[in-house]
């Protein structure tokens, strides 16, 4: 008898809610550290240039915090992409062959064999689209996905992958402002200068200071990652599942990789948000052009 190892994947799935509330416990405890115990009582206690260095660190931490958390519930509430019902590929029935849609003329144009056969999920039950995968802890197809993460509860996918990178930005600008911040009052328990903090603000910022240091330096690497995946269109699972091919049929050059997923309102770049030229294009923009057979029937009637 075999054993099916995905038949366990909801306990992983609420196993993600535990993860959201340990973020919010860690935002917290930060949140604790630098305005309640650091530079709160400094903006009012310090002198004229304590007071101003407080200020101006206080207003670029709670800046970086909303937009940190703005990008992290954007991600948790917003579906990745399903595959729409009843979506079936095209088929040339002159030639008897599929031809599965690749996302621009450039795929259709280029695109290798392998890529347009007829695709078929069988825990689904139904046809997939291209670049979209199934999902064991979401029990479903997930257009463009790229991996499904514990830490929001979500799959990311087409429909959230800018607010994920855009998560990933955020949260590496604030833990390097927390562990710039704290380095002077963590650097006190090597050296003999008088401790102005009690003993249990100085633990905290301890602690603090080690997990933001900690998390600056793992989430670096994760968002060199993503950048350069952003650059070649490609996702975390076509990474490993791509032909070491010359050019990679998605690839539409670094512009037009980077619009796919921001959108081309610059003033919008920054926010897990599209302006409202870019939702109207955003099934061709992101790559979801995956039109149903039924779309096709009615043209041509």
């Amino acid at each position: 008898m075999s054993w099916n190892v995905f038949r366990f994947c909801t306990v992983f799935r609420g196993l993600g809610f535990v993860m959201v509330l340990l973020v919010l416990g860690v935002v917290g405890l930060t949140y604790y550290t630098v305005v309640v115990t650091s530079y709160g009582p400094a903006l009012f206690n310090g002198g004229f240039s304590d007071c101003l260095l407080a200020l101006g660190v206080l207003i670029l931490f709670h800046a970086l915090l909303m937009m940190l958390l703005w990008s992290y519930f954007s991600i948790v509430f917003t579906d990745p992409g399903g595959v729409p019902p009843n979506w079936k590929p095209i088929i040339d029935e002159e030639e008897g062959e599929a031809s599965a849609m690749c996302v621009t003329e450039f795929c259709r144009l280029q695109s290798e064999p392998a890529s347009q056969r007829i695709r078929y999920c069988r825990k689904c039950n139904q046809f997939k689209p291209p670049r979209s995968h199934h999902c064991s802890i979401c029990g479903r197809c997930v257009l463009k996905m790229d991996h499904h993460c514990v830490w929001v509860v979500n799959c990311v996918g087409a429909l959230n992958y800018k607010s994920f990178l855009l998560f990933l930005f955020y949260t590496f600008l604030e833990t390097s402002l927390v562990t710039l911040c704290l380095l002077p009052n963590f650097l006190v328990f090597f050296s003999d200068q008088e401790i102005h903090i009690n003993p249990g603000g100085l633990a905290v910022t301890f602690i603090a200071f080690v997990l933001d240091l900690a998390f600056a330096l793992s989430i670096l690497g994760f968002l060199i990652m993503h950048i350069s995946l952003v650059a070649r269109n490609t996702t975390t699972i076509e990474a490993y599942e791509k032909n070491t091919s010359p050019k990679w049929c998605y690839d539409l050059g670094r512009r037009k990789n980077f619009e796919q997923v921001f959108g081309t309102g610059k003033l919008y770049w920054f926010l897990p948000y599209y302006s409202e030229e870019d939702n109207k294009r955003m099934p061709s923009l992101r790559g979801l052009e995956y039109p149903l057979r039924s779309d096709f029937e009615n043209e041509g009637s």
